[in-house]
């Protein structure tokens, strides 16, 4: 576990296809998404995002309060194994759990998942810049600007500039560390 204190209670856990209903629900209560994410809000395209979270280059968490109740999720994608143990992060946070550092230990939780329980040696994760909270959110993790991606995902139907901000195992309290070697 990282050294980082998270909130009372808060969890992370994998996605299912019984969380589909207040996924769902959640998502479409969340008008702050837009234009910053595109989630899930009908069945076919949860259908299609439970699909993406059982691969093995993929997982999806969820963050939970004690309660059960959505904080929000955040998705682990593209995990390359072998010399470059990487993968990419991204989050979105659910109405009713923002401004209170839910996320910020949610997506902690995951870095620390992704660090000292996938083995995964360096996460990175790409924000529009004009996402004030995404960037200090990521700044809160530790995660450090590298550059400037312009047109770099298709978000909503549209090609979105976006800053790449990155985090490795050696930068994060807790970890192992250099994993040379490891998974490959």
């Amino acid at each position: 576990m990282s050294s980082h204190r998270e909130p009372e209670g808060l969890a992370i856990r994998r996605l299912t296809a019984g969380d589909e209903p207040a996924f769902v629900a959640a998502v479409r209560a969340s008008d702050h998404i837009p234009p910053w994410a595109d989630p899930p809000a009908d069945h076919e395209s949860f259908a299609a995002f439970l699909a993406r979270a059982e691969r093995d280059d993929h997982e999806s968490f969820l963050v939970v309060r004690p309660d059960g109740a959505l904080v929000g999720y955040v998705n682990v994608s593209a995990i390359v194994r072998g010399a470059f143990l990487s993968a990419y992060l991204g989050w979105s946070g659910f109405a009713g759990s923002l401004g209170r550092g839910l996320m910020t230990g949610g997506v902690r939780l995951v870095v620390d998942e992704c660090f000292n329980v996938l083995g995964l040696h360096r996460v990175e994760a790409n924000i529009q810049p004009g996402n004030a909270p995404s960037r200090r959110l990521a700044e809160r993790c530790g995660f450090r600007l590298e550059g400037y991606s312009p047109r770099y995902l298709r978000v909503a139907g549209e090609w979105r500039d976006h800053e790449r901000w990155a985090l490795t195992s050696e930068e994060w309290p807790g970890s192992p560390g250099d994993r040379e070697g490891a998974g490959s």
